[in-house]
This record gives C-alpha cells, sequence and structure tokens, in this order.
C-alpha cells in the first residue's frame, strides 16, 4: 500500500475514528452481516478505528480487523471481540478460512494494476459460497486527494468484470454519495458477491 496513505490515516486516525462514530448504521453492513451465520469468521480488510468489526462481534460474528495503519489498528483494538493485526492486502495468504471478507473503502488505496491480485486473494481465502463486499470510489483513473492519499476509481462493470474474472458471482451493487475525510463529496459503488 502507498506509504504517503498510510501516513494520512495514522496521522489522522483519531480524526477518522470520530467522523465514523457519528454516521447512521450502515444498511449495506446489516445486509452483509445477515448472510452470515453466528460465530463465522469475516475479515474486515481495512478496518480503519473497528467500527464495523465492532458491530460483527455485536452481532455473534468472529471478526479478525486488519488495517496496513498501525494507529488504526490500535483504535480497533479497544473493541470487545475484535481481533485486530497490523496487516496489508499481500498479507492475505490463508485458503478458505473465512466466510465473509468485508473490505470498505480499503482496496481502492491499492493500484488498478494490483487489484486483479488482492480479489483472487480474498476469493481463495473465503470458504465456499462465502461472502465478499466491496466499496470503491466510482470515477476513472488514479489519483491523489487534497490530502494526498493515493485513489483508484472503478465504474461499475469495469469492478464488476474484476469480480467475475476472479471467480465471484456478484449479486448486488448499490450506488451513493457520501462526504469523506478530506471534506469533499464523492460518489461511490458498493458490490455484494459471493465465492
Amino acid at each position: 500500500m502507498d506509504e504517503a496513505t498510510i501516513a494520512l490515516y495514522n496521522a489522522r486516525a483519531g480524526d477518522y475514528d470520530e467522523m465514523t462514530q457519528h454516521e447512521p448504521p450502515n444498511p449495506l453492513l446489516a445486509e452483509f452481516m445477515a448472510r452470515l451465520q453466528p460465530g463465522d469468521r469475516v475479515l474486515d480488510l481495512g478496518c480503519g478505528p473497528g467500527t464495523f468489526a465492532a458491530q460483527m462481534a455485536a452481532a455473534g460474528l468472529s471478526p479478525e480487523a486488519w488495517d496496513a495503519s498501525a494507529e488504526m489498528v490500535a483504535l480497533a483494538k479497544r473493541h470487545d471481540g475484535v481481533t485486530a493485526r497490523l496487516a496489508g492486502f499481500d498479507d492475505l495468504q490463508t485458503a478458505q478460512h473465512y466466510h465473509g471478507v468485508w473490505a470498505n473503502f480499503s482496496l481502492l488505496h491499492a493500484a488498478k494494476a494490483d487489484l486483479p491480485r488482492h480479489l483472487r486473494a480474498i476469493k481463495r481465502a473465503l470458504a465456499a459460497g462465502g461472502q465478499f463486499q466491496i466499496a470503491l470510489k466510482r470515477g476513472d483513473g488514479e489519483q491523489r486527494d487534497r490530502l494526498g492519499r493515493f485513489y483508484s476509481y472503478y465504474q461499475e462493470d469495469e469492478l464488476q468484470g474484476l469480480l467475475r474474472d476472479a471467480g465471484f458471482t456478484v449479486t448486488k451493487t448499490v450506488h451513493g454519495r457520501d462526504k469523506g475525510l478530506d471534506g469533499t463529496f464523492s460518489d461511490w459503488l458498493s458490490v455484494a458477491s459471493h465465492a
């Protein structure tokens, strides 16, 4: 992952945590969790301060929370029932270990050339029928935002094609628009699929 992006998240972890504490319940997370069973192993890949992983634990799931930012991992470790680890996308080497992977606005920090490799690793890490939810910013190309974070942007057809190429079955796509840490509004898409 991009070093400048990690450094920014280390420096602004508290701000990001404060921002996420005041967000309304995420209906996409609720749908994701509804497709799983109590006790299922779930990976929150790029967990940030662990807000979503904490909700997964409260719902009876067994979440692992990974992030490349040490400060975000420290925040995620505060939550009961959450196992947090300092790890990047390339650290995912397991096979058929998880029942679900939640990658909410994390893989958008990976270079476009690397996303197919990361998707294949996620597919390999999921048990048969395992659930995968990915959210990215909508657009084209790669660029840095006004805070210096690296982003890759995707259109719906492009992302769905990459998921199918990695062996996923796409089940639902949702579009939205929200204000981010940099204070600007961005269009996004979130895609549900299964292994």
